[in-house]
């Protein structure tokens, strides 16, 4: 199994990130994924997860309302769209197989004026 995750940047509050993740080593198409997130000095916190045909999606009440999970089973690819970043979204963003824990590096996001 091999996760890529990557759209990370800083960002003033307020902003937009598109993060992705290309998954390799297993069939993508027939697993569901989530995004977690780990902040700087505390665990790991989920945040989001798709169903394997994308029919189904759920959210933390933290994010809801302004990211959107979403997958491309053609191209391998995990999304995660965030808009109106706060700075409480700052962290580690990571994807993984729901129910498995995360296996790439993460792409860092900031939120910060």
């Amino acid at each position: 199994v091999q996760l890529v995750e990557s759209g990370g940047n800083s960002v003033q509050p307020g902003g937009s990130l598109r993060l992705s993740c290309v998954a390799s080593g297993f069939t993508f198409k027939d697993y569901g994924m989530q995004w977690l997130r780990q902040a700087p000095g505390k665990g790991l916190e989920w945040v989001a997860l798709i169903s394997p045909d994308g029919g189904i999606v759920r959210y933390t009440e933290a994010v809801k309302g302004r990211f959107t999970i979403s997958r491309d089973n053609t191209k391998n690819t995990l999304y995660l769209r965030m808009n109106s970043l706060r700075p409480g979204d700052t962290a580690n963003y990571y994807c993984a197989k729901t129910g498995a824990s995360p296996a790439g590096q993460g792409t860092q996001v900031t939120v910060s004026s």
